[in-house]
């Protein structure tokens, strides 16, 4: 995967997602959310709507409805319930009753304050709301920092299936605030690892080494760890998105893990893993399944595995039934014709998506289950 170009300025840097007419750019680095420039990106408008939860507001609110009242005549701030299991339709409509409440126009600008479930859900409004208007993307965690707030994947859960109800609607500006991972709890933390972990052995061998190699500064917050790893994970997705914006080929690989993480989270119920947690242990899965078809020496499946267990995330996936993984999983985006599509490696930096007969599922499973 070549590097993505990048500019940097003042210490901090910029990235542009390119994809025409909806590029935009991503800026990584400290104090952005106390930077006017920073949303030199976001027209001017009447009106704009910032959805938080109730874990992010008492942070970062207030300063932040501050600084956009000199960019909009009125700004309003709606905060929702934290947590996975409130990514549903009744969530997400108090979004659209706070719109229509403030009389929001197409004009409008929705600010999604928060992790991967905020920034969902904030863009899946905005992609609605008349038919589609703007928002930006300023994440909170390490994991939408590096993943969810990039590429424009919008959506929420289904009872049957993890973000089955959504769209692609890309964000005008995705603003990545190093310092806010400061106030980020470990487990958060090293959730948002398991993503960061992920990009390595789909694309870049020598990144993976690098992680490796900085595994305890980040899990310490050394700055200078932490920017790299958001800065080339952030490059890995946009040369992805860049190139395959709507998931038919290509991106289909950033999914690495995530059939057998999804699966874990529809089968446990949305909440009782944090969904990096069952990404971690879901490539733990991945990487067995590679070598049972044949495609990746088991030495590289155990550097993974033992990588993800250093992270502090699970390696050992819940004990369902075969036949309830079977039936989750088909419910799987990549799933074609009934046939489960899954994210495997065949080395360390380079993926593909194919299929596996039940049978090699039903074996991994059972290895791999408490």
């Amino acid at each position: 995967m070549p590097a993505f170009p990048c500019t940097v300025a003042a210490g901090n840097e910029t990235l542009r997602i390119d994809l025409g007419e909806r590029s935009y750019p991503l800026l990584i680095g400290a104090g952005l959310l106390g930077d006017p420039a920073s949303f030199d990106a976001v027209p001017r408008s009447a009106s704009a709507l910032v959805v938080s939860n109730t874990t992010v507001a008492p942070l970062y609110a207030e300063a932040l409805l501050g600084l956009l009242r000199q960019r909009h005549a009125r700004v309003e701030l709606l905060v929702l319930p934290d947590g996975e299991e409130h990514k549903h339709w009744a969530t997400l409509n108090l979004v659209f009753d706070a719109l229509l409440t403030q009389g929001a126009d197409r004009k409008t600008v929705l600010y999604a304050l928060g992790g991967g479930v905020v920034g969902d859900m904030t863009g899946f409004a905005a992609a609605s709301y008349m038919r589609g208007v703007a928002f930006v993307q300023l994440p909170t965690s390490l994991l939408a920092q590096v993943d969810s707030s990039v590429g424009g994947k919008t959506g929420i859960n289904h009872p049957r299936g993890k973000n089955m109800v959504g769209a692609f609607h890309q964000p005008l500006a995705v603003i990545a605030d190093l310092d806010v991972l400061a106030t980020l709890p470990e487990r958060e933390l090293r959730a948002g690892l398991a993503e960061v972990i992920k990009y390595g052995p789909i694309a870049d061998a020598e990144f993976f080494t690098w992680v490796e190699r900085n595994l305890d500064a980040l899990l310490e917050r050394d700055a200078l760890a932490l920017k790299h790893a958001v800065r080339r994970s952030c490059e890995i997705k946009a040369a992805v998105v860049g190139r395959d914006e709507r998931e038919s080929g290509l991106r289909a690989i950033l999914n690495f893990g995530h059939t057998f993480g999804h699966a874990i989270e529809a089968g446990l119920g949305y909440g009782k893993w944090l969904h990096g947690e069952a990404v971690g242990c879901g490539m733990v899965m991945a990487a067995e399944l590679s070598v049972q078809l044949g495609l990746l020496p088991a030495h590289d499946a155990r550097r993974l595995t033992t990588l993800i267990q250093r992270a502090g995330l699970p390696v050992r996936a819940p004990a369902l039934d075969s036949a309830r993984w079977l039936e989750l999983m088909r419910l799987d985006k990549k799933a074609d014709a009934g046939e489960i599509r899954f994210v495997l490696v065949d080395a360390i930096g380079h993926a593909v998506v194919r299929g596996a007969p039940d049978a090699d599922v039903r074996s991994v499973l059972e290895r791999c289950c408490a």
